[in-house]
């Protein structure tokens, strides 16, 4: 008598929901155990809702339902266990990216010092090497990329790759380019809170035939938001490089942006910094030095914070030339400002070597699980 009863109980419990939900209140597995004796029935169930209003509802639904559904005077008395509900993977928590090699992030604290520039550069400047480089603009409410490249209005298309359809990035300079900017009308504004924007970065890392590259570029917006956090959650990034110029201001937001990098739960190597606008010289005073920013002011910083400064680049308004036109000054043939960039892709390269041999590969940020990635 006791077993019927308790399966006509599990089969209740089963087919019983809130009116109009279509989710399942309760699944077979969420039903750990139904004691009958005489007429009272113990129901132990496991739910994922701890607030006491929940459980007030879901006990007042079964006893009800229970009760004017078998023909018996029963006392009824149900206990509530909350456990958390196991999430699906989702794919921006994957490990590293099949055929790439290094993947660096390239940040600042401060909007305005040209972190996109030198991102560029460095693409171009490490192609010109012989390496296989692409570039992510994960810079998602400012993207320039696609003007740095000369990538103005082009769309990527798309390619058919293990049986998947995936975006074909496009290709500039030898560089392979990604960005939102391509993606929507070039007068639009983006708004999109977090998920969104971390939404569309995971889309160009793991969406897109990137082949086999040396080096990925990721260009991070400024500050220390949600697209850094995705992206150290989604792959095991090899390391970081910050662009300041040599102002205090921008000192103090660049010194949170490597904080942010060498949080405990973080640990993304600093590769080094990049002092950008570091001085200028006029065309017509080649000998005179202008520290219109402050003078050595990320040199001093890297000094004591212990980084490696990877290159002071000056302030040249072909810079600014080249970036509008599309090409990147590290283009502009035996210049002072080619040979800093040249400069800066040599001793970057030293850097990750340096890095690579001296430190364990990085793992991503994992929050539910510790799991080794390579990198």
């Amino acid at each position: 008598m006791s077993k019927n009863i308790e399966k006509n109980i599990r089969e209740i419990l089963n087919a019983t929901n809130f009116e109009g939900e279509e989710k399942k209140l309760v699944l077979s597995s969420n039903i750990q155990n139904i004691q009958i004796f005489g007429n009272d029935v113990i129901i132990d169930l496991n739910i994922n809702n701890p607030t006491l209003q929940f459980k007030d509802k879901v006990k007042e639904l079964y006893i009800r339902t229970i009760s004017n559904n078998i023909n018996l005077e029963l006392n009824i008395e149900i206990n509530l266990n909350v456990v958390e509900l196991k999430k699906e993977k989702n794919i921006i928590r994957g490990d590293s990216i099949e055929g790439i090699k290094n993947i660096i992030a390239v940040a600042s604290g401060k909007g305005g010092v040209g972190k996109s520039t030198i991102s560029a550069n460095l693409a171009v400047g490490l192609a010109n090497l012989g390496y296989k480089v692409g570039v992510v603009d994960a810079d998602i409410y400012g993207p320039s990329m696609h003007i740095m490249f000369d990538l103005h209005g082009v769309k990527p298309t798309s390619i058919k790759s293990n049986n998947k359809i995936r975006i074909k990035p496009l290709e500039n300079y030898n560089v392979k380019v990604l960005s939102i900017a391509s993606f929507v009308e070039s007068n639009r504004a983006i708004v999109w809170r977090g998920p969104m924007a971390s939404k569309a970065l995971n889309q160009m890392l793991w969406d897109a035939e990137w082949g086999d590259l040396d080096y990925m570029i990721v260009d991070l917006p400024p500050g220390t938001g949600d697209i850094h956090l995705s992206l150290v959650q989604s792959i095991p990034v090899t390391g970081a490089i910050i662009v300041s110029t040599p102002q205090d201001i921008a000192l103090a937001d660049a010194s949170k942006g490597i904080n942010m990098f060498q949080m405990e739960n973080i640990k993304v190597p600093i590769i080094g910094l990049v002092e950008n606008m570091s001085y200028f010289v006029p065309k017509e005073l080649p000998n005179n030095k202008y520290f219109i920013f402050g003078k050595d002011g990320v040199k001093n910083l890297a000094d004591k914070m212990a980084i490696t400064l990877l290159e002071q680049i000056p302030l040249v308004q072909s810079v600014r030339e080249a970036s509008d036109a599309g090409r990147p000054a590290i283009l502009q043939v035996d210049t002072e400002i080619s040979n800093s960039f040249i400069s800066l892709c040599e001793n970057f390269i030293k850097s990750i070597k340096e890095r690579n041999i001296n430190l364990a590969q990085t793992s991503k940020v994992d929050i539910t699980h510790n799991k080794g990635c390579s990198s």
